[in-house]
């Protein structure tokens, strides 16, 4: 499942106007499953994997909400808006106007709206992760993020787009862009880390591979 066509071209519209390597990254980087740019689908829940358990719930007779990323942006929020009657295939890299567009929806996505009614939600969601605490083979810390390569391979995508995981236990194994379920407590809250701010924190109570 791939972003509205659209929203995947302004993505890699933005990423080509850094230039250089990410370009080079956005042609040639695939995996055996996925393709930068690429989407998980939401399946039954009885369809992911071997679970990872963590953290016990305060409430664990409580189902879970299984949610997409299209719900973590409010309905009336627009990420290209700061886009808007700039047509970014006609600029080229060094153009200041294509500096400036980039400035101007950095700034944005960074400061993008989360929706209100996940805080303290109990929710369950599909990504790719980006480990960032690791000791030895062991991750206690990451982001989950929509599609395949973004912070890695295209630039961030906006803050409402990104959660920061915590788990209480470690996770042994996970890999840079693995693809995996998420089950925990959401929590609104901006976070900086050194690949992009996340707008939404959740203390996992359950991973597991995607399948």
């Amino acid at each position: 499942m791939t972003p509205p066509s659209s929203l995947k071209r302004s993505y890699r519209l933005i990423a080509a106007l850094i230039g250089g390597l990410l370009t080079i990254n956005l042609q040639t980087v695939t995996a055996a499953d996925y393709e930068v740019g690429d989407r998980l689908a939401s399946p039954p829940s009885k369809s992911a994997g071997k679970a990872t358990p963590q953290a016990s719930s305060a409430n664990p007779a409580k189902p879970y909400k299984e949610v997409t990323w299209d719900n973590l942006m409010p309905k009336n929020w627009d990420p290209m808006a700061p886009l808007k009657g700039l047509k970014l295939d006609h600029l080229k890299d060094g153009d200041p106007r294509a500096i400036e567009a980039l400035e101007k929806i950095r700034a944005a996505w960074n400061d993008a709206p989360i929706e209100p009614t996940l805080n303290g939600a109990r929710i369950r969601i599909p990504g790719f992760v980006i480990p960032l605490e690791r000791v030895g083979d062991k991750v206690s810390e990451f982001l989950l993020v929509p599609y395949f390569g973004a912070c890695i391979h295209t630039p961030p995508p906006p803050s409402n787009q990104i959660i920061h995981v915590t788990v209480s236990k470690p996770i042994s194994g996970m890999r840079t862009m693995d693809a995996m379920w998420v089950n925990g407590v959401m929590h609104a809250g901006k976070i900086d880390t050194e690949m992009g701010q996340a707008g939404y924190q959740l203390k996992a109570e359950m991973v597991a591979p995607y399948k």
